[in-house]
Order: structure tokens, then sequence, then C-alpha cells
């Protein structure tokens, strides 16, 4: 699959041209936060994505150089996901998402959680590139439990 074509030289509409749907951005987040590295664990993340679409967004992403695939060391028909230098310098992005949408929407992260995120921003980041260079799978952040509309 080749790389996307841009509309524009527009820096963000670059960004958007690679990560400009949720599926993309949420199957970042859970190679980088939650340790996820399987086809499977991404359908099951709670997000409820159709097999389809997480398969032609994996695809992308690894066109993109954001993530690698290779077949599991203990099963060579199962996928492993990663990702690649270009994915992880993400983390900043992802992280202020996260920060910004636990301050300004109705989360299921508690306030508490989000505002030592915020003010911990340098030691959390270094945390996320240890751990992808080490490839530590250790979840760094809970799954948040969906916030109930009333």
């Amino acid at each position: 699959m080749p790389a996307p074509k841009h509309r524009s030289g527009c820096p963000v509409s670059v960004s958007l041209d690679y990560l400009g749907d949720r599926w993309s951005l949420l199957i970042i987040r859970d190679l980088m936060v939650r340790g996820y590295q399987t086809f499977k664990e991404f359908q099951q993340s709670g997000e409820n994505i159709a097999t389809n679409i997480l398969s032609d967004r994996l695809q992308k992403l690894e066109a993109a150089g954001i993530l690698t695939a290779k077949p599991a060391p203990e099963d060579l028909r199962r996928i492993h996901y990663r990702l690649t230098e270009k994915g992880v310098a993400l983390a900043p992005v992802i992280y202020e998402l996260l920060i910004w949408a636990g301050r300004h929407g109705k989360t299921g992260a508690p306030c508490a959680v989000i505002e030592h995120m915020a003010r911990n921003r340098e030691h959390v980041l270094a945390e996320v590139r240890r751990r992808w260079e080490q490839q530590d799978l250790t979840p760094i952040l809970p799954t948040f439990k969906k916030e109930k509309h009333k």
C-alpha cells in the first residue's frame, strides 16, 4: 500500500493525511500506552473497530512508516505490530490529546490522573520512549471506563 498523497504542503494537512481518522490514533495509542501488539488486542480494545477497518488502518500505518508488522517468534502465522521511531515520535501528540480531553470532555479518566499527567509531561514521555526502546509492553495507562451519559 503506497503512502498517502498529500492534499497540500501544509504541515497540519500532511499530518491529517496520515492520522486523520480516529482509528489510526487509537491504534497508535494502544501500541504506545497499552502495550498491545496483535490484531486481536486492537480489536478487543473497547472501541468496537470492524475487522476490515482495523486491517486497512494497520496497512496504512505500516505504509506510512509509523508501525512495523513482523511474524511473532512463537507462531509465524501471527503478526506483531510495533511502533517505529516515526510512530513513537507521536507520543507528545497522543499525550496532549489525552490531557485535553480529560480536561474538556466527559471521560472515564479521573481528574487527579489527568492533572498528575499534565504536571509530569516530561517524565511520562520519557517513560513512553524508554518502554519503546526496551520493548517493554507494560501498560503505561489503564483502560478507562466509558463515561455514562444521563
